[in-house]
């Protein structure tokens, strides 16, 4: 039995990206292994010219199906999971580039009520109550999640584009919940 092997099953069986050290835990070994079998994994799987691949996403590893087979992926899902409305896509992105943020915030910047986006969006848990700002009235904070960097595919928010006149999302704050 080969840990690589123990860890394409692991991968093949979560429906969520996996950590090096959720990885460790379960098959009791340190992460370096499990480093070492990720790589091990990764490259017989580019070797046989697998279809599938093992991404970093999400602060985990996952499988995902490599790009040139997207049109036969996309041809076999008879129905894709819903979407967001521009509303809840434009407060989720206001929530990400400025977290941690407030609703009365956040409405400052779209200039319409937003309850029911945030709502919505914490129904999906892409985004999570992070405490509450010290100020009067003591409105709740919102960080993005875990899933929210999983639905939109990203290893963590540096990868956000930068928004006009900035260079860089090199600095954003990483995602607080899981």
């Amino acid at each position: 039995m080969s840990l690589a092997g123990a860890v394409e099953t692991l991968l093949f069986a979560s429906a969520e990206p996996l950590t090096p050290a959720d990885l460790a835990r379960v098959l009791e070994c340190d992460e370096e292994l499990v480093a070492a079998a990720l790589a091990e994994l990764t490259q017989r799987l580019e070797a046989s010219g697998s279809g599938l691949q093992v991404v970093q996403i999400a602060g985990g590893f996952q499988f995902a199906t490599r790009p040139e087979y997207h049109e036969f992926v996309r041809r076999m899902i008879a129905q894709s999971p819903p979407k967001l409305s521009r509303a809840a896509l434009e407060t989720a992105a206001i929530i990400a580039y400025r977290q941690p943020i407030t609703q009365p915030e956040i409405e400052a910047v779209r200039g319409v009520a937003s309850g029911s986006v945030i709502k919505t969006l914490l129904e999906r848990d892409l985004i999570a109550e992070a405490g509450r700002r010290p100020t009067v009235g003591r409105p709740i904070m919102y960080v993005t999640t875990q899933s929210f960097l999983h639905y939109f595919g990203m290893k963590d928010l540096s990868e956000l584009p930068p928004l006009d006149g900035e260079e860089s999302r090199g600095s954003a704050p990483d995602s607080s919940s899981a």
